[in-house]
């Protein structure tokens, strides 16, 4: 396993993942889901480099059941923050109509596009749908296979339990040459970046706050780089992306008081939908929270958060602010702007200049004024005693 430059670490981007969260449930839905494009303008505002957004289509908290055609929309109401899908749910549709949908979001966000996938997580959507949940990752792995074939120009005849395929071919190719950025989804188990390595792709790790998740962080990365070799694959630090909840105040006690009523409202809704509620995610209890990965607390506390993030992982290309509907619009729009103009720069050393030079010109304070003092007494004494006409 190499080990992370200081450039790599510098270079690290903000994002944030956005499942959303739409709560509580008596909010109109078209102001909530309208809502999040004004978020993802506001993170564009504010620095951020990314956001991903989540597909899902039941328990009637997290409404985007199409994240491509939300992308499509903030496309065009922003104009730098690339943006991607975190994540398409693979097993619930056809390889050859996402791999069409990927091309066409592609060509319309002219690059600015991601496409993460994963197997799908609420059970009630699966069995909605009629898929077994132990079918789930494997339709993942068959049908992400697929879908890159597709990509690259291949005429795809293949037949499965869930889809057929005759001849398939795509009637245009993707903007991003040679396709955009793939990434898959990976948690606890090794699934995910077994799947990120037979395909030589990112991986976006959804559970880096929880205890096992966290736990398993440079395992998981091991695996995918060995699974890689396999298949002559390297794997790229720079698409590993953490997600984490987060929220930054003046001090750890504010940020606690500012999110203890909001938290408690959301695990009771996910206990409603998802047996623990929020322990799936590591975020089972409020103390759970606190004593896992999750980054609250001061802008201190932020990035010790960070650096023990780094250690364990190894080093990481992004981390992505999970965005959670426990503190009001205001607070959490503050943390953010806390998180991206402070915690990042202090992290990433990119404002290690800046105090270098001002520690340099405290230091010579003295010696540069009386250079400066010097420099003004010689300019007014030239000015009123000019020097004697050579002539003369």
């Amino acid at each position: 396993m190499t080990t992370p430059t200081a450039v790599d670490r510098e270079a690290l981007r903000l994002g944030a993942f956005m499942p959303p969260w739409l709560l509580p449930l008596d909010i109109d839905p078209t102001r909530a889901i309208r809502g999040q494009l004004e978020t993802v303008e506001y993170l564009e505002r504010i620095g951020f480099a990314e956001a991903w957004i989540g597909e899902h289509h039941s328990g009637g908290v997290e409404l985007i059941s199409s994240p491509e055609l939300f992308i499509a929309a903030a496309i065009e109401r922003t104009s730098r923050i690339r943006l991607g899908t975190g994540v398409i749910s693979l097993p619930y549709h056809n390889p050859l109509t996402v791999a069409d949908r990927v091309v066409q979001l592609d060509h319309q966000a002219q690059g600015r596009a991601m496409f993460g996938f994963g197997p799908g997580l609420l059970p009630s959507d699966a069995m909605m749908l009629g898929i077994p949940s132990t079918e789930q990752r494997g339709r993942l792995t068959e049908g992400l296979d697929v879908v890159l074939r597709l990509l690259d120009g291949e005429v795809v005849t293949q037949s499965s339990e869930w889809f057929e395929l005759q001849d398939a071919q795509l009637h245009i190719g993707p903007h991003t040459h040679p396709r955009p950025e793939i990434v898959v989804a990976s948690a606890i188990t090794p699934s995910g970046g077994k799947t990120a390595g037979r395909f030589g792709v990112g991986m976006l790790c959804v559970a880096a706050s929880t205890g096992p998740g966290y736990d398993v962080l440079d395992v998981n990365w091991q695996v995918a780089n060995d699974v890689a070799a396999e298949y002559d694959h390297v794997m790229d630090r720079s698409a590993l992306r953490l997600v984490a909840p987060g929220h930054v105040a003046e001090t750890r006690d504010q940020a606690i008081a500012e999110i203890t009523d909001g938290f408690h409202r959301w695990d009771s809704h996910m206990r409603d939908v998802i047996e623990g509620g929020g322990e799936i995610l590591g975020l089972g209890s409020m103390e759970q929270l606190l004593d896992g990965g999750a980054i609250v607390g001061s802008i201190d506390d932020a990035v010790e958060s960070l650096e023990s993030y780094w250690e364990k992982s190894g080093g990481f290309g992004a981390i992505l602010y999970q965005l959670t509907p426990w503190a009001s619009e205001e607070d959490q729009r503050r943390s953010l702007k806390r998180f991206a103009e402070e915690v990042m720069p202090r992290f990433t050393g990119r404002s290690r200049l800046r105090h270098a030079s001002h520690e340099r010109s405290a230091r010579n304070k003295d010696e540069l004024s009386a250079r400066a003092k010097a420099g003004a007494e010689k300019a007014i004494l030239e000015h009123f005693q000019p020097a004697a006409d050579p002539a003369s």
